[in-house]
């Protein structure tokens, strides 16, 4: 019974992510390919988001062009990252901190765009102020229905945008507060006690990501019908693509290697391949999306008309005219 206990455990799996040089040296010939195909990704992915940028720059309107170019950013920052991440295991704390402090502020970018979209806030509270707007939107509220209809007035456009950058703001400080604690050796992922640093720091980003969502979904749920010629349902879409790949699909990657579903692979432990896994994939989905909102962005539509209220609670839009004025129409 005694001898059916006695376990050999690899010593690499109990040990810290290798080292760039180690990873290239246990390479075969089909690791390779992949890496050099994945490098290629997030290389072709870096150069189509620059040539990007130099097409807004030139033709979009400032302060439009500075906000899409922050949006259109997060694909390549993310997919670079990951590619650091995948050649140097160990700075996988770093490539994953940057990635997520940077879509940070994608968050709040995209709010922007909708209200510069109506040619900024003063021209947006001109066509919705007084118009009621429904905040039982997802994440946070998406079951509250009695939520009563909010009025949109300066006031709450300002919490609205307050909402979404404080998590900007507190991402990028509890980002690196991590960072301090990890090198000093009280911040780990694997580490679940009361004691640990993750299990208060997590949670509490995690609250602060709903946080921000929401304004962010109540403005594109309430405007989305007017926003629809400039093709926002399907940036938005993008947008919360890039949130679920990096955010959701990391997290279930990370707690499967916790829970030791994902096998050690030496020179990788549990957790570094179940890492370096997430980064492989994340360079092949953001490469995906870089290529799809190219499409979106690199164009220029039509603004807004300032004059007419696109009703966004599926109400018709009617015009009366007296009857003398009928025959004149042409």
């Amino acid at each position: 019974m005694e001898e059916n206990l006695n376990i050999t455990i690899d010593p690499a799996c109990l040990q810290e992510p290798p080292l760039a040089i180690d990873v290239i040296r246990h390479l075969d010939l089909f690791e390779i390919c992949l890496y050099s195909i994945l490098t290629l990704m997030s290389s072709l992915s870096l150069l189509l988001y620059l040539d990007e940028c130099i097409y807004v720059y030139r033709n979009l309107p400032h302060p439009k062009k500075t906000t899409i170019i922050w949006i259109n950013g997060a694909a390549p920052v993310i997919a670079t990252m990951s590619c650091f991440g995948m050649w140097v295991p160990r700075a996988v704390m770093f490539t994953d901190m940057t990635s997520n402090c940077y879509f940070a502020v994608v968050v709040y970018k995209v709010l922007v765009l909708m209200i510069e979209e109506f040619g900024g806030c003063d021209a947006f509270l001109k066509q919705y102020s007084g118009e009621r707007f429904k905040i039982s939107t997802g994440p946070c509220c998406c079951c509250c229905l009695c939520l009563p209809l909010v009025p949109m007035t300066r006031r709450m456009l300002f919490l609205m945008k307050l909402g979404a950058l404080q998590y900007a703001i507190l991402k990028t400080v509890l980002s690196v507060l991590s960072i301090i604690l990890w090198t000093n050796g009280n911040f780990d992922l694997s580490d679940l006690e009361i004691t640990g640093a993750a299990i208060w720091i997590n949670p509490f980003i995690g609250v602060l990501t709903i946080t921000s969502l929401w304004p962010v979904g109540i403005m594109f749920m309430n405007t989305r019908n007017t926003l629809r010629r400039v093709k926002m349902i399907p940036k938005y879409a993008m947008y919360q693509l890039v949130l679920v790949l990096s955010q959701l699909q990391t997290s279930i990657i990370n707690i499967l290697a916790l829970d030791g579903t994902i096998a050690c692979a030496p020179p990788f432990s549990s957790q570094a391949r179940a890492s370096m896994l997430s980064q492989q994939l994340m360079i092949m989905e953001m490469f995906i999306i870089t290529l799809v909102t190219r499409i979106l962005y690199r164009r220029t539509y039509d603004p807004l008309p300032s004059d007419v209220h696109a009703d966004d609670n599926d109400r018709n839009l009617k015009i009366h005219l007296p009857p003398n004025q009928v025959d004149t129409i042409v």
